[in-house]
């Protein structure tokens, strides 16, 4: 089962969850109408606003973070492109016989760079994917230090090739902790808790109606719903229907390059 079908049962579970749950805040209410005459309690509006501007307050942190997020995983993709492009013109500097073996290193790179997040349903395929990539940044930094220290090796290989290597391997480390940098899950629990607590507070309160109206619960239930599902296909780009793989197209524009 993929993640756009689990996130999929979680959203419909909720706004399910948040239907029955108004439901019973309106059945708790008439059951109170029934034995007190005088209505609802009175003062009970304060701890209202309180749960209500707390969820919020909580689903503009977390909705601001996850485009944060999602923004900047796709910066590290251009960052990556730009760190790569730059050493692959600076590979001119290395003595022309080491430079056909290096840049074919390069392509090779590149290519499992492109392989490693293709695929990323696949956790077995990523994995032998990273460990593949960072076989092959030890070969390329090897070789070219090795390139660097021949006699007559131009001064220019260690003073801006190699820290442009050490850019490019270093933007794989960023890349890798972004894709794992995630709120903790207490905070989707406060959330989840927090929308069917409000959810129960809105049926409580149209059981002043004499009439069951299921528009507002509806519409409330609805709007908390999708931006919950926004807030979790933000949070991981490569799975849902909010995808960062448009970013790969600047990778995939220097690979052909590269031919």
């Amino acid at each position: 089962m993929n993640f756009s079908v689990i996130a999929l049962l979680l959203i419909v579970g909720l706004l399910l969850g948040m239907l029955i749950v108004a439901e019973v805040g309106r059945r708790i209410g008439v059951a109170r109408l029934e034995h007190d005459k005088e209505g609802l309690p009175k003062g009970s509006g304060a701890a209202e606003a309180a749960v209500f501007a707390l969820l919020g307050l909580l689903l503009a942190f977390t909705f601001s973070g996850a485009a944060s997020r999602f923004e900047g995983r796709r910066h590290l993709i251009t960052q990556e492109a730009n760190a790569i492009g730059t050493a692959w013109l600076r590979i001119d500097l290395l003595p022309g016989d080491a430079q056909p073996e290096m840049r074919d290193l390069f392509r090779r790179y590149l290519d499992s760079r492109l392989e490693t997040y293709r695929n990323t349903r696949d956790l077995a395929a990523v994995k032998a994917g990273l460990t593949q990539d960072a076989a092959l940044q030890g070969e390329i930094w090897t070789k070219t230090v090795a390139a660097s220290q021949r006699p007559g090796a131009p001064t220019q290989v260690t003073i801006l090739l190699l820290p442009a290597l050490n850019q490019m391997i270093d933007i794989t480390t960023s890349r890798l902790m972004a894709a794992r940098n995630h709120p903790p899950p207490i905070v989707f629990i406060l959330l989840v808790g927090l929308s069917l607590i409000g959810a129960l507070l809105v049926g409580y309160g149209t059981s002043l109606n004499r009439d069951r109206s299921w528009l507002h619960t509806l519409v409330f239930a609805a709007i908390l719903t999708v931006t919950t599902y926004v807030i979790v296909d933000l949070e991981f780009p490569r799975f849902g229907l909010i995808r960062v793989d448009a970013a790969d197209e600047v990778l995939i524009e220097l690979r052909e390059s590269m031919n």
